[in-house]
């Protein structure tokens, strides 16, 4: 359902997408029957003409029934949802699974930097790609990120992974993604920062091994740098 609104990218969105279904699912079910019930006995014991109204104190078996067994009903809805949200807290939270890749994500006002492992797939060393607003991903590589916020509080939420993490001043956070879906998305800041939070996005490319390698070759600092063009010693 939520999928046919917003494409799933990466391989644990439809963990989330379930898990809100479920909820809507569950709550939806109890919303319209209370409702329902809440309308009948409108109608049913609305005021009548020569008819004085019951005097109803709730403690009689035969209607305290409405209420408690409905109430058990709900808790054990509620045991599902809670079921359901702790596994999904565990696969996406909790269990960090081991990275083919490592990106760094950087917040700061009013924008974001992704440093890129270059061609030799280590990050922090001579050939780390850096684009601003823009981060580019293999499709089918499961990427630790390293998170960090420069200056206050920022989110990094990408919808189509169904992902959103707050960026904290003085920590780095690390989490996972595994991008499953060629193309190319939003990337958002969820957390109001400052004046200049509404223009503080950027764009995911997700694109297939052979592409992010012609792309990664290219946005090298060695490549970049083999095409500066050479000035002469003395040319005016």
């Amino acid at each position: 359902m939520i999928e046919s609104l917003v494409p799933a990218a990466s391989t644990y969105a439809w963990e989330i997408d379930a898990l809100f279904e479920l909820v809507f699912w569950l709550v939806g079910f109890w919303f319209i029957a209370c409702e329902g019930m809440f309308f009948w006995l409108i109608f049913k014991f609305k005021a009548k003409d020569g008819q004085r109204a019951q005097h109803i104190t709730g403690d009689e078996k035969h209607l305290h029934r409405w209420i408690s067994i409905p109430h058990m009903l709900v808790l054990v809805c509620d045991i599902f949802i809670l079921g359901a949200a702790v596994k999904v807290w565990y696969d996406i939270k909790q269990d960090l699974p081991p990275a083919e890749s490592i990106v760094r994500i950087v917040g700061q006002q009013w924008t974001w930097t992704f440093v890129h492992p270059g061609p030799d797939n280590v990050l922090d060393t001579a050939d780390d790609i850096y684009k601003v607003n823009e981060l580019h991903l293999e499709k089918d590589v499961l990427y630790h990120y390293k998170l960090e916020a420069v200056d206050v509080l920022h989110d990094f939420s990408v919808p189509v992974f169904r992902l959103k993490q707050d960026a904290i001043p003085g920590r780095v956070i690390t989490g996972w993604f595994e991008p499953n879906l060629e193309g190319e998305f939003d990337v958002q800041c969820a957390e109001i920062c400052g004046i200049g939070h509404g223009l503080m996005a950027a764009r995911v490319f997700i694109t297939s091994p052979e592409k992010h390698a012609a792309w990664m070759a290219s946005e090298s600092p060695l490549a970049l740098a083999a095409n500066i063009p050479s000035q002469g010693i003395g040319e005016e």
